[in-house]
């Protein structure tokens, strides 16, 4: 949803000031992210598009004063699932873009995981709505690998019809690296229908020949590097590195030695991805922006990732300058360095209360999706004789994983969890109504005493995942899941301490972010009192259980060896 777009008559007119604009944002300072300068000036708006800058003396019929404040281009977070800030695009439209972040680049994978093009039809039929750009990648790895059971699965042929969708972008994060490597003729199918369109990376590690291979596949934009010297090879080798800060990946600090001037024009920020938490007690893009600062960052290398270097990155040539004809995404701060937004502007709409209330709606898809089985607690035992045990050791703040081996000595037939040694028994149960699968495993990271919590934000399959310490609150906290259409599970001795329902494709709330806000600090709270030290538990939990990241993942297939990209047990 922007103001109406304006003839290129009246665009011209108010532009030379012949006819007053619709709209004057006088007394501020604009920052010039091709000089750097700060400079006071009105900015004249037509419809959704800036006409006029740098130039005095504008009228307009509607005149907003924002003496003292700085304006900056609107932020374009770069990559994100939506869908992991557990509301509705609406919902997250509503949390965010008054925050500054006008333009949204998201992969529905989780959704289109669970139904999916009913999903991605319901993404790019709500970014229609939104006050905020929402533009989509169509998603690539449905599933993302062959060891996994989803509720569908996505062809190139499938995706193709929608490639010249007005909000599509091109193709989503390519998370099957080894089949991009391997010549996987699926992977290969789907790389090649997109040739010369855009693809976004994932190849979390990888180096030398191979990345190069990757990259010269077509794939021109990643997020996963974690380290500096990662980044840097990405950005030699062609890849506009995005820099990520989410509620469980947390590459910001590592990364921040590379924001400088010289490299901002191939970096960009993203988030990939905030829960509602979060957001209201650190931010967004926002928050990055001012952590970067914090940190050393020059502003004018910090700003340009955040627009201007996002925006061509992408394609989105109208966009990421406060400059005549790019479309009026402007925010009002206090200070380069607060990053406070006084007031947002989403291609010239207001972004306040009554630009929210005069959205339209689009009706949730994905309903009564969990079709798990019902599970017992002796189907989380361990039979296995050998007491050299693969664990999955978790790395806070990072979702990769290490791949532990540690000697579990099997008492009356059965490897238990240890949480004197913070050992715990995970499990993902397949409730896409496929085959039933119940695995098992060991993870090491949660500091988890008694209890259990589960799941089924699981990524990228979305099955039931859930860690514990006794297997009767494992089964209550999996078999809740059914009777509340998915959602979040905090059990013990048992009784539920706490739950959030999230009944749209067992991802996303039907209620107001501020209720998920709520409810998600009633489970962080219901985790701690379990022993749980993870600052993030569920959304940390929900990574483990995908087998693209290094090194040791589960899925309903079993425990998968990432490295070697196989089913271990």
């Amino acid at each position: 949803m922007t103001a109406t777009r304006a003839p290129l008559a009246s665009i011209i007119a108010q532009g030379r000031g012949e006819e007053p604009a619709d709209m004057v944002l006088r007394g501020g300072r604009v920052f010039d992210l091709i000089t750097g300068d700060l400079v006071e000036t009105d900015v004249a708006i037509c419809g959704d598009t800036i006409v006029g800058v740098f130039e005095p003396g504008y009228e307009g019929r509607r005149v907003i004063d924002v003496s003292g404040a700085v304006l900056v281009p609107g932020f374009i977070d770069t990559h994100l699932h939506i869908e992991s800030s557990l509301v509705t695009p609406f919902e997250f439209d509503r949390c965010v873009t008054p925050r500054g972040i006008t333009t949204a680049i998201c992969d529905p994978h989780e959704i289109a995981n669970v139904c999916g093009l009913a999903g991605i039809d319901y993404f790019l039929r709500a970014s229609g709505e939104t006050v905020m750009d929402i533009r989509v990648q169509l998603s690539s790895c449905v599933p993302s690998t062959h060891m996994e059971t989803t509720g569908a699965k996505l062809s190139a042929a499938d995706l193709a019809p929608l490639m010249d969708h007005p909000r599509v972008i091109g193709l989503a994060e390519f998370m099957n690296y080894p089949g991009v490597l391997g010549s996987d003729p699926g992977c290969l199918e789907k790389l090649e229908a997109f040739r010369g369109r855009h693809i976004d990376g994932h190849a979390p590690l990888l180096t030398g020949r191979d990345l190069n291979a990757y990259v010269a596949a077509g794939i021109r934009t990643e997020h996963e590097a974690t380290s500096a010297a990662e980044a840097m090879e990405k950005l030699r080798k062609g890849m506009r590195v995005l820099i990520r800060e989410g509620s469980v990946s947390k590459d910001l600090h590592a990364l921040a030695p590379i924001i400088t001037e010289r490299h901002a024009p191939y970096i960009c920020f993203c988030t990939d991805d905030r829960n509602p938490l979060d957001i209201a007690e650190l931010g967004h893009l926002d928050h990055m922006i001012r952590t970067a600062i914090a940190l050393g960052a020059d502003p004018l290398a910090v700003y340009r990732a955040a627009s201007l270097s996002a925006a061509e990155a992408f394609g989105l040539k109208d966009r990421g300058l406060i400059a005549p004809g790019k479309r009026a995404d402007i925010v009002v701060l206090d200070s380069l360095e607060s990053c406070r937004a006084r007031m947002v502007l989403a291609g010239g709409v207001v972004a306040d209360a009554a630009a929210f209330a005069a959205r339209g709606t689009v009706a949730p898809v994905g309903r009564q999706s969990v079709k798990a089985p019902v599970v017992e607690a002796r189907q989380f035992r361990s039979v296995s004789n050998h007491s050299e045990t693969p664990v999955i050791g978790i790395m806070p703040g990072k979702i990769i994983t290490e791949h532990r081996i540690e000697t579990i000595v099997a008492e009356d037939g059965d490897k238990r969890p240890d949480p004197a040694r913070d050992l715990m028994r995970i499990a993902v149960v397949e409730r896409h109504g496929r085959n039933g699968h119940v695995a098992i495993g060991f993870v090491t990271g949660f500091g988890m005493q008694s209890g259990a919590i589960a799941a089924t934000v699981c990524h990228d399959h979305h099955n039931i995942v859930a860690v514990g310490a006794d297997y009767d609150d494992m089964a209550l906290a999996v078999n809740r899941l059914s009777g509340i259409e998915g959602g979040f599970v905090v059990a013990e001795r048992g009784r539920i301490l706490a739950e959030l329902a999230l009944p749209v494709a067992g991802l996303m709330s039907l209620e107001p972010f501020e209720a998920v806000e709520r409810q998600l600090h009633a489970l962080r709270s219901a985790a701690r009192s379990l022993g749980v030290t993870l600052e993030e538990p569920f959304l940390q939990l929900a990574f483990l259980a995908l087998p693209v990241i290094p090194h040791l993942k589960i899925t309903d297939h079993g425990l998968v060896d990432v490295d070697r990209f196989e089913v271990i047990g």
